[in-house]
C-alpha cells in the first residue's frame, strides 16, 4: 500500500464540502491544498476558515495549480459533466457527486476523459463505500434472505429555501435527482442487475421540478431456477418530513436498514437488522464515517489501483434508470430499459 498522500481540491464552497472536509482532513491518505469559487474573496474567506493553504477566483485556476492531484466536484448537477472533463484533461482525478451527470451521453463523454487522460474518476455516493451497504450486499448475495422479491425505500425532507439551486430545472433540479437517486441505486446494488422497466409518477411544483417522486422498478429473475424476479418501491421528496429507511424483502426473511444513506454520519449507528423465521438479529458493522470510506476508495483506486467499489458502469446505469422514471412520470407510460 503506497503512504503517499493526495492533494485534493474543491470545486465552489457547497454546503456538502462542509461533510467532507472533516474526512478528507480526517484521512492518512488525503490532504485538503486548494478551494475554487468565481469570486476570489469569497474563496480566499472560505479557506480560511477551513484552514485550506490557497485558494483561486476561477474553477479553471484550481485545474491549472500542478499541485492539486484529485478534484472534489459539488456544483449543480447540470455542471457535473463540463467541470469533470475539463479536470480530466487537466490531469486530475474526479471525485463528483451524484448523480454523475443528467443524460447516458454526458456520463459517456465523462468516462471516454477519464480513459483517455488515465485519470479515476468515481461518483460520490457516500453510502455505496459504507461498510453497512457492502455488507447488505453480501448478506443478499449470499442467500441470507432468500430469493429477493421487494425492495422498499424512502429518502425526503422539508425543502424550504427559497432559490435553491434544487428547485431549478436548468440546473438538473427535482426530487428524483436529488434524493430519489438513493433507493433506486440501493434497489440495483442489492439486486445486483439493472431493471427492465419503471413506473414512476410526479408532483412539480411551479418551478417544474418534481417535489414529490414515487416510482416502481421491476427486475427480472437472475435464473431459469430462480423467482420470477423483483419489485423495488421508493419514493422521493422535498415535501415530506425527514425519512429514510430501506427494507429488503426475500422469501426466507428480511433485510432491515433505519440509516442507510449516511451510515456513520447519523444519531443512529450504523448497523443491520436480519429477520427469519420470525427472530430478529443484529448484524454489526464499522460506525465509519461514510465520506471518509469514499475518500479512502479514491486513494486506494489512485495509489493502490485497487477496483472501484462502485464503478462507473453501476453509476451510468444509474442515470439509465433516473431518466427512465422522468420519462414515465412525463409519459404516463412504463418505460422498458434496454438491456
Amino acid at each position: 500500500m503506497s503512504d503517499h498522500c493526495l492533494r485534493w481540491g474543491l470545486i465552489c464552497t457547497a454546503r456538502i464540502n462542509r461533510a467532507l472536509i472533516p474526512a478528507i482532513q480526517a484521512s492518512s491518505r488525503a490532504e485538503l491544498a486548494a478551494v475554487a469559487s468565481r469570486d476570489l474573496a469569497r474563496a480566499r474567506n472560505y479557506a480560511h476558515q477551513w484552514g485550506i493553504p490557497r485558494a483561486y477566483g476561477s474553477y479553471q485556476a484550481l485545474l491549472n495549480d500542478p499541485q492539486v492531484e484529485v478534484i472534489y466536484i459539488a456544483l449543480p448537477n447540470s455542471l457535473h459533466c463540463e467541470w469533470a472533463v475539463k479536470a480530466a484533461q487537466a490531469g486530475k482525478h474526479v471525485l463528483c457527486e451524484k448523480p454523475l451527470a443528467l443524460s447516458t451521453e454526458e456520463v459517456d463523454r465523462m468516462i471516454e476523459a477519464s480513459q483517455r487522460n488515465q485519470v479515476v474518476l468515481l461518483e460520490a455516493f457516500m453510502y455505496r463505500y459504507h461498510p453497512q451497504t457492502l455488507k447488505a450486499q453480501e448478506l443478499v448475495s449470499q442467500g441470507e434472505i432468500g430469493d429477493v422479491h421487494l425492495v422498499r425505500a424512502v429518502f425526503s425532507y422539508t425543502l424550504s429555501r427559497p432559490g435553491d439551486v434544487r428547485l431549478d430545472p436548468s440546473l438538473g433540479g427535482g426530487s428524483l435527482w436529488d434524493v430519489g437517486c438513493y433507493p433506486v441505486s440501493f434497489a440495483r446494488a442489492i439486486i445486483g442487475s439493472e431493471p427492465v422497466e419503471v413506473f414512476g409518477w410526479q408532483l412539480l411544483g411551479d418551478s417544474g421540478v418534481d417535489l414529490t417522486f414515487v416510482g416502481q422498478m421491476r427486475f427480472a429473475a437472475m435464473s431459469p431456477q430462480g423467482s420470477d424476479g423483483a419489485v423495488a418501491q421508493f419514493d422521493s421528496s422535498f415535501q415530506a418530513p425527514f425519512r429514510w429507511e430501506a427494507e429488503v424483502i426475500g422469501s426466507q426473511g428480511t433485510l432491515w436498514l433505519e440509516t442507510p444513506w449516511k451510515p456513520g454520519a447519523a444519531r443512529e449507528p450504523a448497523g443491520l437488522r436480519l429477520v427469519r423465521d420470525g427472530r430478529e438479529e443484529k448484524v454489526a458493522v464499522d460506525d465509519v464515517n461514510a465520506y471518509l470510506c469514499e475518500v479512502e476508495a479514491m486513494a486506494d483506486c489512485v495509489l493502490d489501483s485497487a477496483e472501484p467499489i462502485l464503478p462507473l458502469s453501476d453509476s451510468r446505469g444509474n442515470v439509465v434508470t433516473l431518466n427512465a422514471l422522468y420519462e414515465s412520470a412525463r409519459t404516463g407510460q412504463v418505460v422498458s430499459l434496454p438491456a
